[in-house]
């Protein structure tokens, strides 16, 4: 490809990927020079119409944010709340929690694997062309994915938007009886699980490797999902730890002249927060199976440090992280002895609460405060895909210059390969912004005609 001449490239919307922006590329003698995401989307007003409602009401509206992961927005909501008004859910409720959270990661990553980021590595356009030549494999994620919906429906009350879950718990909890048709389903998703990612350790994985901070969520012993403390890898190997309610300090939100979405900084770094971020910060922590699943997928063994950088290979650490979640939902069932009641009480009171769960894409941090009426007066929600845009954002100006430089890519070319590299993090732009029309600005060389 010679890149002469100055050329804007229009494309309607990134497929495979929730919402819709802008990406603007400016190249000058073959250099990528900037790579701007600009979003567009109106704001959806969260935090302002959360001002003013009962301290009861942010889980069920706050779910409303993402019809994909709502339970991760209902649980941080709970947890900020909770933590307002001095109040620790433990025991068989917090269990149950985890075990719906396990639900939600299930058919989230697995609706990614299979529908949105596979038929980037087998040469299909989308999910119906990829079930046309690989109709087993598309069967295989959707019958996983089933098996996410019924611990939802089950726990939730419903697969989108679940209305069982209340502050202090749930509103109803389930019977032992109840839970073992979803035991049986996931009992026969443990094989589907694993023979994911014997699938997926298959692709051809260009070479990568992001070059931002990692930060999950930490619990010690275990594998953090429904709550932890935020922990930091930096991309020199060090690393650290601070509260939740430190997380707006070292988390900085700062409006970029391109775009609508806030774009964030972990202690004035680029960070990224997602699977990654988890299997580097906590893969020690996985179940025998998950760890047995990344060392057969070529991931290393996270016991002994393995860390992953590639953000193609993500879809790997996906693809384990499901085969974790199942694990971990059939060992809370097997566990399960109902609680004398489904909530624990959460009287109002005056105070700030700061809460963080582990999204399927990456750590979602929630902070309100309450008057002493229980009213809220101010709310703040901080979705991961803001955290990693830009980190995408220098992930496609690497990206688009190797596209350029070693491949000679055109305009189709390149747009294939930015479109790509975003699906690698699954952003859900909905939550807090919309992709894709890229414009490619090309500078001529001097003395060189238009092309």
């Amino acid at each position: 490809m010679t890149h002469r001449g100055s050329r804007v490239l229009h494309v309607g919307s990134l497929s495979r990927v929730e919402g819709e922006g802008a990406l603007h590329l400016r190249v000058a003698d073959g250099t990528v020079e900037e790579a701007r995401l600009r979003i567009y989307e109106p704001p959806r007003f969260f935090e302002a119409f959360l001002r003013g409602r009962a301290y009861t009401e942010p889980p069920d509206i706050t779910a409303r944010v993402c019809g994909i992961c709502p339970v991760a927005y209902q649980l941080s909501a709970c947890n900020a709340i909770e933590d307002a008004c001095g109040v620790t859910v433990d025991g068989p409720v917090r269990d149950l929690r985890r075990l719906l959270y396990c639900g939600e990661w299930i058919e989230s990553q697995t609706l990614h694997i299979h529908l949105l980021h596979a038929p980037d590595f087998l040469g299909c356009d989308s999910a119906i062309d990829l079930a046309r030549t690989r109709r087993t494999a598309v069967e295989r994620g959707l019958r996983l994915k089933q098996a996410g919906n019924a611990l939802l429906e089950l726990l939730g009350g419903r697969a989108i938007h679940p209305v069982n879950v209340r502050v202090g718990g749930f509103h109803r909890a389930p019977t032992p009886a109840e839970l073992r048709p979803p035991a049986e389903r996931l009992r026969r998703a443990a094989d589907d699980a694993w023979e994911t990612v014997r699938w997926a350790a298959g692709f051809d994985f260009p070479e990568a490797a992001v070059d931002a901070d990692f930060l999950a969520l930490a619990v010690p012993g275990t594998y953090a999902i429904e709550s932890g403390t935020p922990a930091v890898l930096r991309a020199d190997g060090t690393g650290g730890a601070f509260p939740v309610h430190d997380f707006l300090r070292h988390v900085r939100e700062e409006q970029v002249p391109h775009s609508t979405a806030l774009q964030s900084r972990l202690d004035g770094r680029r960070h990224l927060t997602g699977s990654l971020a988890r299997f580097a910060i906590n893969g020690r922590h996985l179940s025998r199976t998950a760890l047995q699943a990344a060392t057969e997928a070529g991931l290393g063994d996270p016991a002994d440090g393995a860390v992953c950088r590639n953000p193609y290979r993500s879809i790997l650490v996906r693809a384990v992280e499901v085969v974790y979640a199942v694990d971990e939902a059939l060992r809370i069932i097997a566990a399960y002895e109902p609680p004398p009641r489904p909530y624990v009480d959460v009287p109002s009171a005056a105070g700030t609460g700061h809460g963080a769960t582990e999204a399927p894409r990456g750590l979602l941090y929630h902070r309100y405060r309450l008057d002493g009426d229980g009213t809220v007066t101010d709310a703040r929600l901080v979705p991961p895909t803001a955290q990693n845009q830009g980190a995408i954002e220098d992930d496609l100006l690497r990206i688009a210059q190797t596209a350029i430089t070693e491949h000679e890519a055109d305009d189709e070319e390149l747009t294939r390969a930015c479109e790509r590299a975003i699906r690698n993090h699954d952003p859900c732009i909905s939550c807090s912004t919309h992709f894709l029309d890229l414009t490619v600005e090309r500078t001529r060389r001097p003395g060189e005609p238009p092309r």
